[in-house]
């Protein structure tokens, strides 16, 4: 069934302003609240519809969505509507209470309710963001009371049926034909409290603990990225299930390695003559094992020998990134009387007083 047009639904044009909207959302919802038509299918149904012309009219991001690309847009963003009535009262209720004064009706509090969510920082070196590693981290959270296993009872304890909303877990407020019914501030919608309640949880039923959890580091995670420990945040209400716990990482930065993606760059020392005749050095990578670096004859400062393969794994992948060795060619500051004959030899045998022959001449 196709939605009718929200401005129909209200009555209003296209250039109505703010005011002129809630002005016509409050006489349709006083004609068509359930409240006034009790058992009336039809009018719940008309209730809803202009409930959810409001949400979007009211809103100028949605309503500009809205008058660009029409409800196609806006399920294209994700918004739905509202499933039914009580969708409206729970999730649109602050609108009652500019309205009327009051806020809208809801549902028992009784429902399950799923636990919040916990952050957990975690700071590693870069060997162990490079190459995974197994953690044992402790953190505070809500569990369930181990004294009153979460009924929160104290002893010779026992459920009474709430005399502020007999039970109901609703009370009802009226003004004129019109009432809304609103959840009990005092059982908080239970409809029953409790007469003598846990003391260490004081009758919530959940109490602060610390919880040791054993994680492991995958390889090749950087500063930024998350791990999310599924079913180890908050615990749920009424037996809903419990939220998750994210721990975000930190790289610490290493005094010889720097990461560039899945590459890892070093700086290597060499003397100029290794420079100019070439070498063959050993080095360590940051796993620990030995490279041979090949310097080429005529080697420039800023030259980069490749290691392949003795980088950073990849998260998704079975490849890893490279060693990158930039060589940092040393001039010395001072040279012996024979070591300056000796490059002087070489400047003249060269014929190039570009560099050397400005040196030691």
């Amino acid at each position: 069934m196709s939605k009718r047009d929200y401005y129909e639904v209200l009555g209003v044009s296209k250039e109505a302003d703010e005011n002129e909207v809630k002005k016509a959302y409050r006489k349709s919802a006083m004609k068509w609240h359930p409240d006034r038509n009790p058992g009336d299918d039809a009018a719940a149904e008309k209730f809803k519809e202009a409930s959810e012309a409001y949400e979007v009219l009211s809103d100028p991001k949605k309503r500009q969505v809205y008058n660009q690309y029409g409800h196609a847009g806006l399920s294209g963003q994700g918004y739905g509507g509202f499933q039914n009535t009580e969708d409206v009262f729970q999730n649109f209720g602050s609108i009652f209470e500019d309205f009327f004064g009051f806020s809208g009706g809801g549902s028992r509090g009784t429902r399950t309710q799923r636990g919040d969510d916990l952050r957990y920082d975690v700071t590693l070196n870069l060997k162990e963001a490079a190459y995974g590693v197994s953690q044992t981290i402790k953190f505070l959270r809500m569990d369930q009371c181990e004294t009153c296993h979460g009924d929160g009872q104290g002893p010779d304890s026992r459920v009474v049926q709430c005399v502020h909303c007999g039970g109901a877990g609703q009370v009802r407020r009226s003004q004129g034909f019109f009432s809304v019914a609103t959840t009990c501030g005092h059982c908080r919608g239970e409809g029953q409290t409790i007469e003598n309640p846990c003391k260490p949880c004081t009758g919530s039923g959940v109490v602060e603990m610390t919880k040791s959890l054993d994680i492991k580091i995958p390889a090749g995670i950087d500063s930024g990225m998350r791990i999310r420990a599924s079913g180890e945040g908050e615990v749920g209400a009424n037996g809903g299930p419990r939220g998750d716990l994210y721990i975000f990482v930190n790289v610490n930065n290493h005094p010889n390695f720097e990461r560039s993606d899945n590459d890892l760059l070093m700086n290597l020392p060499i003397h100029f003559t290794q420079a100019i005749l070439g070498d063959e050095v050993e080095i360590e990578d940051l796993k620990g094992e030995k490279h041979k670096v090949k310097i080429s004859s005529g080697s420039q400062y800023g030259d980069i020998v490749k290691i392949k393969g003795a980088g950073i794994p990849d998260l998704r992948s079975k490849s890893s990134g490279h060693l990158l060795v930039n060589l940092e060619v040393e001039i010395p500051k001072k040279v012996t009387k024979k070591q300056k004959e000796l490059l002087g030899e070489f400047v003249k045998e060269e014929g190039n007083k570009s560099f050397f022959g400005r040196l030691f001449s």
